[in-house]
């Protein structure tokens, strides 16, 4: 079996990096053309909903409005990137396995080839901590992929025992 990249976990990742990078663009957008274009004292008075107080630094107060939407532009775009990042290191990540063993990072291991499965966030998270004799480890997350409760099902689970 083939370990999929889980849908509800992709369009939840996709929806937040597209809010993420509209709203980067709307803060640019507004940085860039929209309050440069803007009176100073039009601009303090369609942020603050006030007159500006007698001898205001309106000018002071527009260029730092501008700095802080190039600020908040740059940090929404970076999170877009990051999640974005992160749910295509998700969708690349292979994994296989079967009754015998399992093939991940374009290696196969065998049932033997496992030093340990760490279950300490199956129940909490569904997470696996599979730890190779080799000194690697593979981490699992039901929530990241479809097909990784089969695996625990089939290599974690605790086997009943026999009937007398």
């Amino acid at each position: 079996m083939k370990l999929k990249l889980n849908r509800e976990y992709a369009l939840r990742h996709v929806f937040s990096a597209v809010v993420m990078a509209a709203l980067g663009l709307w803060f640019g957008f507004d940085g860039v053309v929209r309050y440069p274009a803007t009176p100073a004292a039009e601009l303090y008075r369609s942020i603050e909903k006030s007159e500006p107080p007698p001898g205001f630094d309106l000018e002071g107060f527009k260029r730092q409005k501008i700095q802080s939407q190039y600020g908040f532009s740059a940090i929404a775009l970076l999170a877009s990137l990051v999640v974005g990042l992160r749910l295509l290191k998700e969708k690349k990540f292979s994994f296989e396995f079967d009754e015998s063993g399992f093939t991940a990072r374009g290696k196969r291991f065998l049932r033997e080839d496992i030093a340990e499965i760490d279950e300490s966030e199956w129940t909490t998270k569904s997470k696996l901590h599979v730890r190779l004799k080799s000194g690697g480890q593979i981490t699992l997350d039901a929530w990241h992929h479809t097909g990784v409760k089969d695996f625990h099902a089939l290599y974690a689970a605790p086997k009943a025992a026999p009937a007398a």
